[in-house]
């Protein structure tokens, strides 16, 4: 069975196929749907959100390392999970990003500059 490298990973793209060969290398495929893994992310968001419940906005801020470790974690599971979901979609989420700071930037304008 291969290893998944454990070399930093620089991109998106590259994230997207060391993903998608992880996916492959276990027959995950088929369970890997476009409604499947919106389903996770969103399970995966939960528990990122769960790290700050009842917390105040500067206990949000100063996390103990314990924690912060665990919200790395889970923002890990996010991004895997919007970057599989993407790729099954075949979005790019870099230009969806772009576009979406245009409209962005129409629907909320610099006071003044409009």
């Amino acid at each position: 069975m291969a290893q998944t490298s454990s070399r930093r990973i620089v991109d998106l793209k590259e994230l997207a196929v060391q993903l998608r060969r992880f996916a492959a290398e276990r027959d995950w495929e088929a369970l890997h749907t476009p409604k499947n893994l919106a389903t996770a992310l969103m399970v995966e968001a939960a528990e990122l959100l769960e790290h700050f419940q009842w917390l105040t906005s500067e206990q949000s801020h100063t996390l103990p390392p314990t924690v912060r470790d665990q919200v790395a974690l889970e923002i890990a599971d996010v991004l895997i999970y919007l970057t599989r979901l993407a790729d099954q979609l075949g979005i790019d989420p870099l230009e969806a990003v772009t576009d979406k700071m245009v409209l962005n930037a129409q629907k909320y304008p610099v006071a003044g500059h409009q």
